[in-house]
């Protein structure tokens, strides 16, 4: 068979006369048109995302849902889709939401009016605070964000301009991006000269040392640490498991808060290990090591099978690259073991296993870089060095020599693989093919459904199923076999697989009737007798009165701290201040530049007034703060504490409402039928499949699967499989077929008695991707350039100064992903990662379902450059001014993370198409 990878951008043709995906670039448009492909493109997107972006945030609004149409109730009638002010929203809700199998049984009046609609417009009139109230990124800001950003590349994307010429920025037109595997990348971490924040480690040898008690010589073994650090000769340090135990109990010390990776266990086994012989012959070329376990006795500590298990346990940053090299190997498994004439010296190990997760361990500290420039860390690495000796040196010697051994197998593992790429890469596409067609889900559920064995699946779909198999064992082969972890992991698998009472919990499924049981367990929580409030509202009620409680105290504490219940109350009148009022004065504060306390205080909005000594009290501790946060000046640390204890009470007044504003909401009725109501719609469907199709005898199906699986992990740790790695990673592949039957079973058994509820799953999630491929079902299109040109003739806008803005649009995204893709790439070259190819990894693409590449690139600098800026809500503990200076820097560092990074240039002239454009927009949009 030819050798052809299907992502070859280069090949005329893919494998076996598939043809090749559509080019990125579409011809150019034709001369009569005013605004290239890109300039189509910007402008539209521009345009809805300030469309998206308004649409979202007047969801706020008590009256949206009065203004957004059918189903809503609205005391202007029935509302047309072409005269919707939220004309996104709305199509979106009625064509995705609405129509989502479990909520397309919902009534109009009964649930949508009278139980959601009145629950949500509550909500919005309790008015519960913003970020702009806490000073942070509050939950809801952040999910809204996240759904802008998410509506806005479904409608950029599922959207089409009416001359079919759009086009975005790509990353091949910045740089072409190098695909091809990066063999350097398979040896980033090799025993030395890869260093991490200034660090160059490894736990090079264990040497075995006496120590005296009382009477006897106690044995312990002292791991030798090979330390390098720039300009500075190696030196090596001798550290005990114990010293291990020290440092993580001094870095929790020194960084508390921080989560930090876990030690190890204490693991005793040693290692018998055989070297290759081309560790000693230069000619041959490639051998494989084996293990054994010397201490038999005690099988609670397994030693790990050596050669497939830790050739990649020291590169869990490209995990997935590595794995997809196993599984590329094990698609075509029938190799024999090595001759044992190929094999040199046999040496134990003594605490090899040991040595290896506690390498891995420093190597992930060291990857924080406040951990790697920490006192703990450099005194851990540096303090009393000491010289090994002959005996010592040899067996960090040999020890390199496996960690050698590793390397070859990892190269020689990826060299397989990529030869395999092309045999992989077209079965793959003949099925990524078929499940992207139209009605591809479809097609496939209704093969399951019918087909009550792997066996009887098309052709194509029983090759989907053995990569399946080969994945999921790659997969558990490097969870309890190949990581640094892996013992750790697989011991606390065991431990749970051993606590749970299978047969048990099969008898109580499949005796119990779950709805019942559910129906009388809400009944009983929701009933209200004689008109009182319910068990579920007294448990909430009570719930969250115990936190208005709390809340009160801290708020007495810091008033008798404050000591002046004018300033105190006049913050609380804030707090429950019109939403009006509580605008204008945080607009008056942006305009002075002060902190909201300041202009809460100085404001006349609000009562009672403050005397010229109180304002002026006010002033001197803020200008205090500002000091004590800036400088941490002791001279104004009284004025600013009392001034961070006037910050702290308006964050108390604000949480206690929005306590005192939830509870209401529980307290009202409509919130008990709105629960119970979706309760109904999404439960009962589901637990009518779960009966009808016997799930409680996959219960014992899953747990012999689980003692299948730790029974060959422990074979594969103990037995001298490693003579050749195919045979690990074959015992695993077999371990899956014998339980891929049962798994299908149980994914046919509930397919086959769901009552259409699979089968319309898939039929809506296959009209969200008819959507983003075709756009909306009545071919509405948006015309960029009647619009832009309508709007020169009537001299709405400037022609030239609009196309300016536009051009800098493109520029500006341009720029930002050459921006990123540089970013990226310093980021990797710091890590030791690079951006290689991966046989494998490209089985669907975003443009198999209608989702451009660049719109995905582009999603993804966003979510970047947000999850930089969130600010985390565990300050709240932290004294105010110390949590105030940790505020400033992580803004300082996240200035200087996108120090560089190109400014979104500010746009006015095509902001004049707005109202223009949502007409258009609410046509293409309407039924």
């Amino acid at each position: 068979m030819q050798q052809t990878s299907i992502a070859s951008p280069s090949s005329p043709s893919g494998p076996q006369g598939i043809p090749p995906p559509a080019p990125n670039h579409r011809p150019p448009p034709p001369p009569s048109a005013i605004l290239t492909g890109k300039q189509e493109h910007y402008l539209k997107r521009e345009l809805i995302s300030r469309q998206v972006r308004n649409e979202i945030s007047e969801l706020n609004s008590p009256t949206a849902l009065q203004r957004f149409g059918a189903p809503f109730r609205s005391d202007l009638g029935e509302i047309a889709p072409i005269d919707s002010e939220l004309p996104i929203l709305r199509y979106i809700f009625v064509h995705h939401v609405r129509n989502f199998p479990f909520l397309d049984q919902a009534r109009e009046k009964e649930f949508w009016q009278d139980k959601l609609q009145v629950f949500l417009e509550s909500f919005a009139n309790k008015h519960v605070s913003s970020s702009e109230d806490r000073l942070e990124e509050t939950k809801r800001r952040k999910l809204a964000k996240k759904c802008e950003k998410l509506v806005e590349l479904m409608m950029v994307s599922g959207i089409p301009t009416a001359s079919g010429y759009e086009e975005r920025v790509q990353f091949s037109e910045i740089e072409v991006v190098e695909r091809g595997a990066n063999d350097q990348g398979l040896l980033v971490n090799i025993p030395s000269g890869h260093s991490i924040n200034g660090w160059d480690i490894n736990v090079a040898g264990v040497r075995k040392v006496n120590i005296k008690r009382t009477v006897r010589y106690h044995q312990h073994a002292e791991f030798i640490i090979r330390v390098g650090q720039e300009g500075k000769p190696d030196i090596y340090v001798g550290r005990r498991y114990g010293d291990f135990v020290k440092l993580h109990k001094r870095l929790r010390t020194e960084f508390p808060g921080k989560i930090l990776p876990s030690l190890p266990r204490k693991n005793k086994s040693s290692t018998m290990s055989t070297l290759p012989a081309f560790l000693d012959d230069d000619n041959e070329s490639f051998s494989s090591v084996s293990t054994q376990d010397t201490n038999h006795a005690d099988d609670r500590q397994p030693s790990r099978n050596l050669a497939p298990g830790d050739h990649h346990h020291r590169h869990s940053h490209r995990r997935s690259h590595s794995r997809s090299s196993i599984a590329s190997i094990a698609s075509s498994i029938g190799r024999s073991p090595r001759n044992s004439g190929e094999f040199g010296r046999e040496t134990v190990l003594y605490r090899e296993e040991q040595r290896v997760s506690l390498r891995a361990f420093l190597r992930t500290l060291l990857q924080n870089k406040r951990l790697a420039d920490s006192k703990s860390v450099a005194e851990f690495l540096t303090s009393d060095p000491m010289t090994p000796n002959s005996d010592e040196l040899h067996d960090i010697k040999t020890r390199k020599e496996m960690d050698a051994v590793r390397i070859e197998e990892q190269k020689r593992f990826y060299e397989i693989a990529r030869q395999r790429a092309a045999e992989l890469d077209v079965y793959m596409e003949r099925f990524r093919r078929s499940i992207v067609e139209e009605n591809g889900l479809t097609k496939l559920f209704s093969e399951i459904r019918e087909k009550s064995s792997i066996q009887e699946l098309s052709p194509q779909f029983q090759k989907f199923a053995e990569w399946l198999r080969i994945e999921v064992a790659a997969t558990i082969y490097h969870l309890f076999l190949a990581e640094d972890n892996s013992p750790e992991l697989f011991a606390q698998a065991k431990r749970i697989h051993s606590l749970i009472p299978y047969t048990l919990l099969k008898n109580v499924i499949r005796i119990a009737n779950p709805a019942a049981v559910m129906s009388g367990v809400l009944d009983l929580f929701l009933a209200q007798p004689f008109g009182s409030r319910s068990l579920l509202q007294r448990i909430f009620s009570m719930t969250l009165n115990d936190g208005v409680k709390t809340f009160q105290k801290s708020i007495d504490a810091l008033a008798g701290k404050i000591g002046d219940p004018v300033l105190s109350d006049k913050l609380k009148a804030f707090t429950y201040a019109d939403e009006t009022v509580k605008a204008e004065i945080r607009r008056d504060a942006e305009l002075d530049d002060v902190d909201l306390i300041v202009a809460i205080l100085q404001t006349d909005r609000l009562s009672p007034e403050l005397t010229s000594e109180q304002t002026e009290k006010v002033f001197n501790s803020y200008v205090a703060w500002n000091n004590a946060v800036e400088n941490v000046d002791l001279e104004f640390q009284t004025g600013a504490q009392w001034f961070a204890n006037l910050k702290q009470l308006l964050k108390l007044y604000t949480r206690q409402r929005d306590k005192a504003m939830m509870l209401s909401i529980v307290e009202e009725p409509v919130t008990l039928q709105l629960f119970r109501d979706l309760f109904t719609i999404f439960y009962e469907p589901l637990v009518r499949v779960y009966k009808s199709a016997n799930v409680y005898s996959s219960i014992t199906d899953f747990a012999s699967f689980a003692d299948d699986a730790i029974a060959v992990i422990e074979s594969a740790q103990r037995q001298d499989v490693s003579a050749d790695p195919n045979q690990t990673v074959q015992a695993f592949i077999d371990l899956c077929a014998r339980h891929e039957d049962n798994f299908y079973k149980f994914i046919h058994e509930v397919h086959l008695h769901d009552n259409g509820l699979f089968g319309s799953l898939m039929a809506w999630l296959e009209g969200i991707l008819d959507f983003l491929r075709k756009g909306p079902p009545q071919g509405g299109k948006l015309d960029m350039n009647a619009l832009f040109q309508g709007a020169v003739l009537v001299n709405q806008i400037d022609r030239e100064v609009a196309l300016r803005e536009i051009d800098s649009l493109i520029q500006w995204q341009e720029d930002r992903k050459r921006w990123h893709l540089d970013k990226t790439r310093q980021k990797m070259a710091a890590e030791g990662t690079e951006t290689g190819y991966v046989p494998g990894s490209t089985t669907f693409r975003g443009s198999d379902f209608g989702l451009d590449e660049a719109d995905l690139e582009d999603l993804t600098i966003s979510d970047e450059a947000s999850d930089a800026s969130d600010v985390s809500e565990e300050e709240d503990d932290l004294d105010p001014i110390a949590a105030e200076r940790r505020r400033r820097v992580k803004k300082q560092e996240h200035l200087r993370r996108t120090a560089g990074e190109p400014v979104k240039p500010e746009v006015q002239e095509i902001l004049k198409l707005t109202d223009s454009f949502g007409a258009m927009l609410r046509l293409a949009l309407a039924e």
